[in-house]
C-alpha cells in the first residue's frame, strides 16, 4: 500500500517538475546574455563615442562657392576663401573673404501695359537695373567672426561605418562693396553650418549664411534717393584643408 501511495504522489509531482524546467529554458541562460556583453554581439554593435576628429590648434584653410537664395534682382555667385584658428572644440575665430559675381536674376521682371489694356512681362537687362539704382548687386565682402561649435556627432554608414560631423555658429562683423559704384559698407554677418569630416585633416562644408547691411543710393537726376536695409541669404559648399595634417588625439 505504502509504494501504491509513493507511485501516485510521484506522478503527482512530475507536470510541476517538467514546467519549472520549460520556464526555465524559455527564461534562458543568464551566464549566456552575459557572454553577449562581451563577446561577438558586442562587437558587431560597437558603440559611438570619443572623437575621432580633433580641431584644437588646428588651422582651418576653406575655399567654397557661395550662391544667393531668394533675390528679387540680381543673382550672385560668389568664390570663397576662409582661414579659421581652433582655440578649442567649440570655440574658433575665422577671417573670410569673397568676390560675388552679380547676374540679372531669373526672378526680375519688367512688365507694362499697351494701349490696348495688355500686359506684357518681360526679363530687364543689367544695364537697366543698373541704372534704377536696383537694390542686391554686390562685389567684394570680407569680414572677421567667431566660431562655437557646440554639436558633435556621428552618422551610422554601411559596413560598420561613421561619418562624422560637427556643426557650428558663425558671428562677426563684414564690410561689403554693393551697387553699381562699389560703394563701401560695413554690415554683419550670422551663419549656421556644418563639417563633414572625411579623413583626419580634410572635410567638406555646408553653410547658410546671411548678410545684414544697409544699401544708399544718391538723387540723381530726377530719382529721388534711396535706402534699403539688406539682407543677403547665401547658401556656401567649401572644401576644408586642417593643418598641421595630423593631430594627437591626446
Amino acid at each position: 500500500m505504502r509504494t501504491l501511495i509513493r507511485l501516485s504522489l510521484l506522478a503527482a509531482l512530475l507536470p510541476v517538475v517538467a514546467f519549472a524546467q520549460k520556464s526555465e529554458e524559455e527564461a534562458g541562460d543568464v551566464s549566456e546574455a552575459d557572454k553577449d556583453a562581451a563577446g561577438p554581439l558586442r562587437e558587431r554593435v560597437r558603440p559611438v563615442s570619443g572623437h575621432q576628429f580633433l580641431m584644437k590648434g588646428r588651422f582651418e584653410a576653406s575655399p567654397g562657392i557661395g550662391i544667393s537664395v531668394k533675390d528679387a534682382f540680381f543673382a550672385k555667385y560668389t568664390p570663397t576663401l576662409a582661414l579659421t584658428y581652433h582655440f578649442t572644440e567649440m570655440v574658433a575665430l575665422g577671417l573670410r573673404g569673397g568676390y560675388s559675381i552679380s547676374t540679372v536674376s531669373g526672378a526680375a521682371l519688367i512688365c507694362t501695359t499697351g494701349a490696348t489694356g495688355g500686359r506684357t512681362c518681360r526679363a530687364p537687362t543689367e544695364l537697366e537695373l543698373t541704372s534704377n539704382a536696383a537694390f542686391g548687386q554686390m562685389s567684394l565682402n570680407a569680414g572677421l567672426e567667431l566660431q562655437l561649435s557646440p554639436i558633435y556627432g556621428k552618422i551610422g554608414l554601411v559596413a560598420e561605418k561613421f561619418l562624422e560631423f560637427n556643426m557650428y555658429l558663425a558671428l562677426g562683423p563684414t564690410f561689403i562693396m554693393y551697387g553699381p559704384q562699389n560703394s563701401p559698407t560695413v554690415g554683419g554677418n550670422i551663419g549656421i553650418g556644418g563639417r563633414f569630416f572625411i579623413n583626419k585633416f580634410l572635410c567638406v562644408r555646408l553653410e547658410l549664411r546671411d548678410l545684414l547691411y544697409n544699401e544708399s543710393f544718391p538723387a540723381v537726376g530726377d530719382s529721388l534717393a534711396k535706402s534699403s536695409f539688406r539682407n543677403q541669404l547665401m547658401g556656401e559648399l567649401g572644401l576644408s584643408i586642417f593643418l598641421p595634417l595630423s593631430f594627437d588625439p591626446g
